[in-house]
């Protein structure tokens, strides 16, 4: 319980730190950095400490939750920690403390049994979750900030947005990362995975691949017809929803409604 509070206050503390900033309209600086660091890296002891509890890598739906949540967080103080992204923090920090509240009072359910392969498909399948998960909310900042400059009213936050060009760069570079990651998940479920119907798993694979169709479409339309704004913020956001419900809304429905564990 104690790496679970200090990784939630060093959160609420890195959050907050990021708020006052952009209250009072100055740069983020890295006063939050620290902080957000130390909460990660909480966060990660925190599933390690239950894994080796429980003897292996517990990865259900409060867990898988958790997992994402923490690579969102970390990727969030990679990326904020180079340039003026520290912004996402305003989210993502909340997100994952809340996650990982979620985690310590529900999860640390059995470990799966996993081999390697499958091990493979389930780690990559959440490190592309995470990646894409940033991404959708790139994109939703993205309008937020187009939606304001047409109304001329950039206020609070949105001032430590980086310009729209830049934001949009960076939008689509952690789409195409996502796109290869997602592919890299696709490919080693059809390898590794032996029994579609048996494992519950057709609806999860036709909405994955939905979502990839969508998002690869995306980078097709960006590369061939330059789409760019409101139309790349839908593109983004209604395979991203493809992607939550493919993974963790069959998870919800399996576990948590049916009782079902495998």
């Amino acid at each position: 319980m104690t790496i679970v509070l200090i990784s939630v206050l060093l959160y609420l503390l890195a959050t907050g730190l990021l708020v006052a900033n952009f209250a009072s309209r100055e740069a983020a600086g890295r006063g939050w950095l620290a902080p957000a660091i130390g909460a990660v890296l909480l966060h990660a002891g925190t599933h390690l400490a239950a894994w080796r509890g429980i003897g292996g890598a517990d990865m259900h739906f409060y867990a898988a939750l958790s997992l994402v949540s923490l690579g969102m967080a970390a990727m969030t103080v990679v990326v904020g920690a180079k340039g003026r992204m520290a912004a996402l923090g305003v989210v993502v920090f909340p997100l994952a403390l809340a996650t990982l509240i979620g985690y310590h009072l529900h999860g640390h359910a059995a470990p799966e049994s996993l081999d390697w392969r499958l091990q493979l498909h389930a780690w990559t399948a959440l490190l592309a979750y995470a990646t894409l998960a940033l991404a959708a909310l790139l994109a939703i900042m993205l309008w937020l900030q187009e939606r304001a400059l047409r109304r001329r009213s950039i206020h609070g936050w949105l001032r430590a947005l980086p310009p729209l060009v830049e934001l949009e760069t960076l939008l689509f570079r952690t789409i195409k990362v996502g796109f290869v990651l997602l592919s890299a998940t696709l490919l080693t479920g059809v390898l590794f995975v032996d029994d579609l119907l048996a494992q519950h798993l057709v609806h999860k694979t036709v909405l994955s691949v939905l979502s990839w169709l969508t998002f690869g479409a995306l980078l097709v339309g960006r590369w061939r017809y330059g789409w760019r704004g409101a139309v790349a913020v839908r593109w983004t956001l209604v395979a991203m929803v493809l992607l939550v419900l493919s993974f963790f809304g069959s998870k919800f429905v399996l576990e948590l409604v049916l009782q079902r564990t495998s």
